[in-house]
């Protein structure tokens, strides 16, 4: 285990798993908006049913909205963590009809896991590569360090007109481009999306695709991308979904930190057939 000399974490062995385990995503009732209007986004830090735990604005890098080939900077004064403290919510205005993403980034945090604790979340998380590596070198009993930042997009529809902009990259350490409208799509469909690292595609990326529909939690599946950091999923139900994925690698050469992971999200509803 590498170490932090006279660091102190708050984050001690059997809480580790709890708090860090959590998606960040922006669910909205529906992400079909009426233009010129505002709209309040909740920002939900857990699963996509459930908030656990809200995001302050001293976290945030980047709130940004792109519509009509024009991406805007929003303020943190945008940005309320909620007073329940477990759920955030970002309020935007709506321009002339489109189809838009919202985007947020995160700053990075360090942090120390236990190694039962790191093993089971790269479990639950969706990150068998690295956990397969630990098992093959030994190194299950190896507590870490980790670094991770989490970014986030939604595609949301304003009005009836559909335009590009859906598949704007915004430059976040982990994202997911959408290569298809989601407001073109209706259950049925597939949906490709292509999945950026520091802006390069990545290969063999573990992606999984689930969501709110109308009897609830949606089951997830998963894929793995392409060459070319391209996945398809089916969308099998109407509802509220969401493509997800964790880019975990090991880290080299620094004496304080074991691992980095980048979360990326991305959020839109489906329709059943017209």
């Amino acid at each position: 285990m590498k170490t932090r000399g006279m660091v102190v974490t708050l984050l001690l062995a059997g809480t580790a798993t709890a708090l860090f385990g959590h998606d960040l995503f922006m669910k909205l009732d529906t992400y079909f908006l009426t233009a010129d209007s505002q709209v309040t986004i909740p920002v939900h830090n857990g699963t996509f049913m459930q908030s656990e735990n809200s995001i302050t604005t001293n976290r945030l890098l980047d709130i940004s909205v792109v519509g009509h080939g024009k991406r805007m900077t929003i303020g943190t004064d945008h940005w309320l963590a909620g007073e329940n403290n477990y759920t955030s919510y970002l309020t935007i205005p709506t321009g002339a009809p489109g189809t838009y993403v919202v985007g947020a980034s995160t700053k990075h945090r360090d942090f120390e896991l236990a190694a039962a604790d790191f093993n089971a979340y790269l479990e639950h998380d969706g990150i068998p590569d690295v956990l397969d590596a630990r098992r093959r070198d030994g190194e299950l009993d190896r507590d870490v360090w980790e670094r991770y930042g989490k970014h986030i997009k939604t595609i949301i529809q304003v009005g009836e007109l559909r335009t590009n902009d859906f598949s704007t990259p915004l430059g976040y350490p982990a994202e997911i481009v959408p290569l298809v409208n989601p407001y073109s799509l209706w259950v049925g469909d597939e949906i490709t999306v292509q999945c950026l690292v520091d802006g390069q595609p990545v290969a063999n990326q573990l992606v999984i695709a689930g969501g709110h529909g109308e009897n609830g939690a949606m089951d997830e599946t998963s894929n793995r991308t392409d060459a070319y950091g391209k996945v398809t999923f089916t969308l099998r139900e109407a509802g509220r979904w969401y493509v997800k994925f964790i880019n975990m690698v090991e880290v080299d050469g620094d004496p304080e930190l074991d691992y980095e992971s980048k979360w990326a999200t991305v959020s839109f509803e489906i329709r059943s057939q017209p």
